[in-house]
């Protein structure tokens, strides 16, 4: 997906949520959720009113507790699978390296070549390194932001060269 529809996806689930879990917290009361015969082969009929409206309470209150924790983890879910998912694209923060493989053969660094990852990510080479008379099969690449910008480096395992990158996919 692109970025940009990306974030709006994300804006639009984090609106959601909220609106969610508001919803689901004004449930019937349990004699009105359940037919005559759940209710009464639960023992519920045997409730006092006074019974049954505390169960009532305290079924609102679990039910609107769970829904918000849910809500928050699936938002907290949401948000780390759209950063990981999105890492090259935005910078969010995050100094670690993107390690993976380059799938196939990587032929040396060159300007305008792409390489592919085995975590799907595709990243353009930018600038002119270059690892002449390199060939190796499905190396392992680590991928580290700079300290300023939104720029990135590819490093090939074994090797000290690296190239400026731009992710594309």
């Amino acid at each position: 997906m692109r970025p940009s529809i990306l974030l709006a996806f994300t804006l639009l689930l984090g609106c959601t949520l909220p609106v969610f879990a508001q919803s689901t917290a004004a449930q019937p009361p349990i004699e009105q959720a359940m037919t005559a015969e759940q209710f009464k082969a639960a023992g519920l009929d045997k409730l006092s009113a006074e019974e049954l409206a505390n169960l009532n309470t305290w079924l609102n209150r679990t039910i609107t507790t769970e829904t918000a924790k849910a809500a928050e983890q699936a938002s907290v879910q949401t948000k780390e699978r759209v950063e990981s998912e999105n890492r090259g694209f935005f910078h969010f923060g995050s100094d670690e390296p993107i390690e993976s493989r380059i799938t196939g053969t990587f032929n040396g660094f060159r300007k305008g070549n792409t390489y592919t990852l085995d975590n799907g990510q595709q990243w353009r080479q930018t600038d002119t390194a270059s690892l002449d008379g390199v060939r190796v099969e499905n190396p392992a690449v680590r991928i580290t932001p700079s300290l300023i910008g939104n720029t990135w480096y590819l490093r090939i395992d074994g090797y000290n060269t690296r190239a400026k990158v731009e992710r594309i996919k």
